[in-house]
């Protein structure tokens, strides 16, 4: 298996613009869960970054870290087809929340292992240089879209972030064609 750079990098930076346009959702959906679901989240988290970390002298082959990136890709799409499709109960809030901790978990190796894979300073440079991009241009299109459909007179926060989610889910399915023209068997 072989990363292919240009591709990759176009998936790191529509992740990352996923990322920034997702960003404050999270706020306006967990409002429903009490703080201990928080305590107790960041616990399993913690726990499964560690056991994560214990295995990483056997994670650390390409193959797994393209599965690993599927994997949160793959439960981003799902968490955002189940809030639109059951946006206001309490249950949906509790799911986003399980899959934004399990891709964290995710997470903590994947930088770990994309850091390992890109091996050069200037490569992991260009890495860090469009992710940010995506992030920013993400949080541009955000704040651009919420004034949109506050100028149709859209101002409730819970339907603007229902609608927001359309979106996103396009998007998502892009980071996940993106992820995979990234990698290629040799």
């Amino acid at each position: 298996m072989k990363i292919y750079f240009h591709p990759y990098l176009r998936y790191k930076f529509t992740n990352s613009l996923f990322t920034g346009l997702l960003g404050g959702t999270v706020f306006t959906i967990y409002g429903s869960l009490s703080p201990s679901t928080f305590s107790l989240g960041g616990i399993i988290l913690a726990l499964g970054l560690m056991g994560l970390a214990y295995g990483y002298h056997r994670l650390m082959k390409l193959e797994y870290f393209r599965n690993f990136s599927l994997a949160a890709e793959i439960i981003m799409l799902l968490m955002i087809g189940f809030f639109i499709l059951f946006p206001t109960y309490q249950i949906t809030a509790l799911i986003v929340y399980s899959a934004y901790q399990l891709s964290f978990m995710l997470g903590g190796y994947l930088v770990r292992a994309e850091t390992h894979f890109a091996k050069h300073a200037r490569i992991m440079g260009w890495i860090d240089v469009v992710k940010q991009q995506g992030y920013l241009a993400g949080l541009l299109l955000s704040y651009l879209f919420y004034k949109l459909i506050e100028y149709y007179g859209i101002n409730d926060a819970r339907a603007q972030v229902y609608y927001l989610h359309f979106p996103l889910f396009l998007l998502e399915i892009i980071v996940i064609v993106f992820l995979l023209r990234g990698f290629k068997k040799q």
